[in-house]
């Protein structure tokens, strides 16, 4: 998380070309009226809901405004400055002068000395630097929240998956219920009818409670995945959160090109390196700067003011005014500045090892994000096939039961398999959109 307060010079690689902020937007300039809720929760809608609203995105953009304002502040060293200054002396002894001709009091009992003065740096490093790197600064400070935006997409894009696999169980569950509580009637009435013994009337009794006991495990579950989910929007906790979502429109969507390679350029890590790089090889450039002088102008305007009537001070001025020039060059400083550029050209390398390994990371990710988004397609396309296969199997098995053709048991597997088939395909459905959106994140490819 950004700090309110940046040090000019640090020797992390993204602080080093900051500069102390002094000015705070009010966060009510960013976030959403209180209690604001969303009508419909489709992704899209959740996503930009969070966008808006989540504390650390706001954050990010209060880290923006307060850069901005930074660099303004520290830019306008580069203008003139002009000031007032204001004296005004009681002399309640006047100091005794010796000279061969004897002792005398100098000065008068009352004195003043108004005066403006201007100064206006001609070569200074420190304002040297905040220009060069005033647009760099600028553009971490973008990159950073893009950061977090992208992070902030693909997480919430991950819990509404989530949420709706469980949806989706809690329906299949309730489906499972109905149909128990009519196969537990048919095995009960078969029972009364003396065509089988209790031991199908029990099992489905047991079933029934099991499938019941899941469903109620799935109800509460969804109730900590919808918090989650409306904690990583920002959402009112009291708030309802109604999704909305077509199984149809996802499954055209879970394609995605996997030819494609990884372009380094498209990823947000390395373009924060990048500029990072750019603001470290400012802070070499900074230290270098430390062998040259530091040069600035002066102008005074002076009134002086004496009188030893206190009344009668301000009725003759003496004005005195003068201007010229400053330089200041720092000879022998013990090593120092030798020492300090050393330092950051080892932190500069440091960062290109750094640039090296993000890049060796990024192909892995990518790798890994591939196979899994492939694993996931190849498992949603078998299991897509097989619910269908279940739920034939089932009626089949189900209308043979009630000739007295199978056991009850028979039915029990059917309606397991049933029950799984369909509870394996929402999740591998929702696993290959989460696996895909975890490749788009590697390809670079996500822009909030």
């Amino acid at each position: 998380m950004m700090k309110y307060l940046y040090p000019l010079l640090s020797s992390r690689v993204g602080a080093q070309i900051s500069i102390f902020c002094c000015c705070l937007v009010p966060l009510t300039s960013i976030a959403q009226p209180e209690g604001e809720t969303l009508k419909q929760a489709t992704l899209e809608n959740v996503i930009q809901y969070a966008l808006k609203n989540y504390p650390l995105i706001q954050q990010s953009q209060l880290d923006e405004e307060t850069t901005g304002f930074a660099i303004k502040s520290k830019l306008a060293d580069w203008y003139p400055q002009v000031n007032f200054a204001y004296n005004y002396q009681r002399n309640v002894q006047l100091q005794t002068l010796a000279t061969s001709l004897g002792l005398f009091k100098s000065g008068l009992n009352n004195a003043s000395s108004p005066q403006i003065y201007a100064t206006q740096n001609i070569f200074n490093r420190d304002v040297l630097l905040a220009v060069k790197t005033a647009g760099d600064v600028r553009i971490n400070s973008r990159q950073t929240t893009t950061s977090r935006k992208i992070d902030l997409t693909v997480n919430v894009t991950k819990g509404f998956y989530d949420v709706l696999a469980t949806m989706q169980q809690i329906k299949v569950g309730q489906g499972d219920v109905n149909r128990l509580k009519l196969s537990l009637k048919t095995a009960y009435d078969q029972y009364q009818g003396g065509i089988v013994d209790k031991t199908d009337y029990k099992r489905a009794t047991i079933t029934l409670s099991n499938t019941q006991a899941t469903l109620k495990s799935n109800q509460e579950f969804l109730k900590y995945k919808l918090e989650y989910l409306k904690m990583l929007m920002g959402y009112p906790t009291s708030g309802d959160l109604d999704i909305v979502y077509d199984t149809l429109q996802m499954e055209n969507e879970i394609l995605i090109d996997t030819a494609q390679q990884v372009d380094y350029n498209n990823r947000i890590e390395y373009k924060l390196f990048q500029t990072q790089r750019k603001l470290q090889e400012a802070t070499v450039k900074y230290n270098q700067w430390s062998y040259l002088p530091t040069v600035s102008a002066f102008g005074y305007y002076i009134n002086y003011y004496y009188n030893n009537n206190l009344g009668d001070l301000y009725k003759q001025n003496y004005p005195n005014s003068y201007f010229g020039a400053s330089l200041t060059l720092p000879l022998f400083q013990g090593g120092k500045r030798s020492a300090n550029i050393k330092q950051q050209k080892w932190v500069l390398k440091r960062l290109d090892l750094d640039i090296v390994n993000l890049k060796n990371t990024m192909n892995s990710q990518y790798m890994q994000a591939l196979a899994a988004y492939k694993a996931n397609l190849i498992t949603y396309q078998a299991l897509k096939q097989n619910v269908e296969l279940a739920k034939e199997v089932y009626e089949v098995i189900q209308l043979q039961y009630r000739s007295g053709v199978k056991n009850y048991l028979e039915v029990i597997t059917a309606e397991t398999d049933l029950r799984n088939a369909r509870i394996n395909y929402f999740n591998s459905l929702y696993s290959v959109l989460a696996s895909k959106i975890d490749l788009q994140k590697a390809l670079g490819q996500i822009n909030p």
